[in-house]
């Protein structure tokens, strides 16, 4: 059973035969940032409707800071995996410049990291599915539970392996997020601007979130960008798996860091955009929707992603509706 699970044991001597072109290596170690970017949007969102609609102007100025961000760690991780090509990410770095203890510490915070990327992620697409099939609502946790066990076989078949397979749906949903965005905004500049189906609803503000100013204003637009940053989830991943690319292995990692950097900060970047545009409404609890059809203590709230879709391509019965649904939900299940 484990053999048919996991596949046979490879030899050390063959270690050559997994290393990695940047094809391959993108879809593989980049996946987390691109899958995160898909619903980033979403969490600033669930932050900023807790004092209702009033906050959400402060949606771009926080989306425009985690771009920012990105683009400094982006930068930051090309020149680690340039110093560092035996690999290690910010664990070499900690270790080489402050210390043995350092290094462990660093090593622990991503150990967790990795532990809720996995919970994050999975939910997330998920939840990408019900949006597309709300009848499967009922049994989310089993199907949560089932993709991280079907998740952790094809990783443990090894790295080329799960690559190769993982790299043709990535692609895919990749261009998928990139028409998504691109035929959003050639609508717009034709002038025929799409609505999101939560466009006419309103929010109902949680107690003492109404009316916020001064230093309550500025907390929870600090906790809508740290909530936001979940974009950022992930980057690290490239600088910690250098030994498996090809050499030159530093600068294929640069290459690789570059092309995730671009792509996760034009999804993000159009998703928030289009977000914003075509007034998606998403909140924590769906009975703070005035205007939620059907029963808010039991149906879920469609995704950012679903409602950009549903709006952009003409409903939740177009064949583009769904192929987002299954794109993005191939894309945030974890690597």
């Amino acid at each position: 059973m484990k053999r048919v699970v996991v596949g046979r044991p490879l030899a050390s001597d063959r270690l050559g035969e997994q290393l990695l072109p940047k094809r391959i290596a993108l879809p593989v170690f980049a996946s987390d940032p691109l899958s995160s970017v898909a619903y980033a949007t979403q969490e600033i969102m669930l932050v900023l409707t807790l004092g209702g609609q009033a906050y959400l102007y402060l949606a771009p100025w926080i989306g425009l800071a985690v771009i920012v961000l990105l683009a400094v760690v982006v930068m930051s991780y090309r020149q680690v995996v340039r110093a560092y090509p035996s690999g290690g990410g910010s664990y070499q770095v900690a270790t080489t410049n402050l210390g043995a203890s350092a290094g462990l510490v660093v090593a622990a915070a991503l150990l967790v990291d990795y532990v809720m990327t996995v919970a994050v992620s999975v939910a997330a697409g998920v939840d990408t599915i019900i949006s597309a099939v709300p009848g499967l609502n009922p049994w989310r946790v089993l199907i949560n539970l089932g993709f991280v066990a079907l998740l952790t076989a094809m990783n443990l078949r090894g790295v080329r392996e799960s690559g190769r397979i993982f790299a043709v749906p990535t692609y895919l949903s990749v261009l998928g997020m990139l028409a998504l965005i691109g035929t959003g905004f050639s609508k717009m500049i034709l002038g025929e601007m799409p609505l999101a189906e939560s466009a006419g609803w309103t929010v109902t503000p949680e107690p003492g979130h109404v009316g916020l100013t001064g230093l309550a204003l500025a907390l929870l637009a600090m906790r809508a960008f740290s909530s936001g940053c979940t974009a950022l989830t992930g980057v690290e991943a490239i600088s910690n798996g250098v030994p498996a690319f090809r050499s030159t292995k530093g600068e294929n990692a640069a290459r690789t860091m570059a092309a995730m950097g671009i792509l996760s900060i034009t999804m993000f970047g159009g998703i928030t955009s289009l977000a914003l545009l075509t007034h998606v409404r998403y909140v924590d609890n769906a009975c703070d929707l005035v205007g939620f059809p059907g029963n808010c203590a039991t149906d879920a709230q469609r995704t950012v992603i679903a409602q950009l879709a549903a709006a952009v391509f003409g409903g939740t019965s177009s064949p583009m509706f769904f192929y987002i649904q299954a794109a993005t939900t191939s894309r945030q299940l974890p690597r």
